[in-house]
């Protein structure tokens, strides 16, 4: 798979920082899950962020997102100093975050329309004929058929959902977008064409992306760095090369791995006769013959 060949805004280094997160301390009880956690995410980049299960990477999504109380640290978001700012420009701030949870997060007893129009209810006074018009428009740029706006959650398949709620995530027109473990639960074919819709979506809106993922896919197609959480602050960040030559045992573990060797290198072309194409014609041949 190959990289992204977008590059960053060309401003104050590697771009603009959208969020910057300093000396982040949670602890549940005398349970320290992060502590003098450092990271910044640069505007219209997707960053992967990754690390052992029950590491904290959800927990850092939450606090930033103030579902978590921090102990200590100070998040910046916009330029912004969340916690200084007053509850008026944290609503402002709030109103410019989208969030994708894990398992879609919808509410079961409201069709994917009502779900979309949460945010729009929560935020903003709209006349209802135009919230179901921009219920309808998020439904078609998540790539759903138009008929899927009128059922509810129960009636999706997986894939549907986690499209279902990235629409919702979506409905405020956001400028930082937090997904969750998005592909978690898809088969690698809808991974793959979830991955391109969030790769396209970045593109075309000009979002910023922050994603919680395990998705070895994800981090070599779609993410233009990686962070990886371990010993409960951020190892290291940067690119795939950059993952593949720091010295740490997991992180080796992690993208050098079993499961990490079935993925083409990053500068390599693919292996001739393997990719679908490539077979789909063998498969021809041999039914001629």
């Amino acid at each position: 798979m190959n990289q992204p060949d977008h590059k960053l805004p060309e401003s104050s280094g590697k771009g603009e920082v959208l969020l910057s997160a300093r000396d982040v301390c949670v602890a549940f009880g005398k349970n320290k899950v992060l502590e003098h956690l450092d990271l910044d995410v640069y505007r219209g980049e997707i960053l992967g962020f990754v690390g052992g299960s029950g590491t904290g990477k959800s927990v850092l999504m939450r606090s930033i997102l103030r579902l978590i109380p921090r102990q200590k640290g100070k998040i910046r978001i916009l330029g912004e100093d969340y916690d200084a700012v007053d509850e008026a420009k944290k609503i402002e701030l709030d109103m410019r975050l989208g969030v994708l949870f894990q398992h879609g997060a919808l509410f079961s007893a409201l069709t994917v329309r009502e779900n979309i129009q949460v945010p729009m209810r929560e935020y903003l006074d709209l006349p209802k004929p135009l919230m179901d018009e921009l219920a309808e428009l998020k439904v078609a740029m998540v790539g759903l058929a138009p008929d899927a706006v009128d059922k509810y959650p129960s009636e999706l398949s997986g894939g549907m959902i986690k499209r279902a709620a990235l629409a919702r995530a979506l409905a405020l027109d956001p400028d930082l977008v937090f997904l969750d473990e998005p592909t978690s639960g898809l088969d690698p074919i809808g991974a793959a064409e979830f991955d391109e819709l969030i790769a396209r979506l970045r593109d075309t809106l000009g979002l910023t992306v922050y994603m919680v993922t395990h998705d070895l896919d994800s981090l070599f197609s779609v993410c233009d760095r990686i962070a990886v959480l371990g010993d409960k602050r951020v190892l290291v960040e940067g690119t795939i090369d950059d993952m593949l030559s720091f010295d740490d045992p997991w992180v080796q573990s992690y993208f050098r791995g079993k499961r990490a060797r079935m993925i083409p290198d990053s500068k390599q072309e693919p292996v001739t006769g393997t990719d679908p194409a490539s077979m789909q014609a063998s498969s021809q041949k041999s039914e001629a013959t």
